[in-house]
């Protein structure tokens, strides 16, 4: 797996990967405010409850920034090809390079990339090879996030204020 640090020059990526983070700030910001300081204030919920969300909003950004600059299986512009491996390599009528069969050029990034999926516009970055662990992390998070950002809403509106509405 490599290393490098990938950053893609690319308008509509860095719109999406600006909305997210928007999207993140407004979430880490406003959910606690809203929801979880002031029932963890009437004794709702535990302090607990509020450390497990900035934890999961915490591991969503680093997962997403790790995603977003992980290089995805870019080839080298001169690859040492073995030549018992010969037969299993192309070239890119795109770029003009030779290629692992399983590879393919994106047109976003200007590259092959080893194993490509697809080029996510989320993380700004094609998924590859060397990155396909970081978006699936990515993915596992934000599901984390959302679902347990779904329950607390869930609580707040269903369970919370009419409790408060009762005791008024």
């Amino acid at each position: 797996m490599g290393r490098q640090i990938h950053f893609v020059v690319d308008p509509q990526g860095w719109c999406c990967m600006g909305l997210i983070i928007c999207v993140w700030l407004y979430n880490t910001i406003f959910i606690p405010k809203v929801i979880l300081i002031p029932h963890y204030e009437e004794g709702h919920i535990s302090v607990v409850a509020i450390l497990c969300y900035y934890f999961c909003s915490l591991f969503c950004i680093a997962s997403l920034l790790r995603a977003s600059v992980a290089d995805p299986g870019k080839l080298p512009e001169n690859p040492k090809i073995p030549i018992t491996e010969r037969e299993y390599w192309e070239l890119c009528n795109k770029c003009n390079m030779m290629r692992p069969k399983r590879s393919h050029h994106c047109s976003r990034c200007g590259h092959c990339v080893r194993r490509m999926d697809h080029h996510c516009p989320w993380i700004n970055n094609c998924v590859g090879e060397d990155n396909h662990w970081l978006f699936l992390q990515l993915c596992f998070y934000t599901q984390i996030l959302s679902s347990y950002t779904l329950i607390l809403d869930f609580c707040h509106y269903y369970y919370f204020l009419p409790l408060k509405k009762e005791n008024w």
